[in-house]
């Protein structure tokens, strides 16, 4: 099994934000949200737009100098 630093994503309430994403980088989004489906038994993908929030969450978590600017 292949071990995904995201796990399921939460329903949240979202806020409404507008993103431009390189071509490549969508590719990879696609494509992690069907690794990730898969991984997780279901019979869909989650919608690859949803998974950007989590990633996002998980990424500054993991930044040492955000989090020590931040206090």
């Amino acid at each position: 099994m292949t071990k995904l630093r995201l796990s399921a994503v939460l329903d949240d309430k979202p806020v409404k934000i507008t993103v431009e994403l390189p071509a490549a980088v969508h590719r990879d989004l696609v494509a992690y949200a069907e690794i990730l489906g898969r991984a997780s038994g279901d019979a869909t993908s989650p919608d690859p737009a949803k998974l950007i929030a989590p990633m996002l969450q998980r990424f500054m978590a993991a930044d040492k100098g955000f989090r020590k600017a931040r206090g």
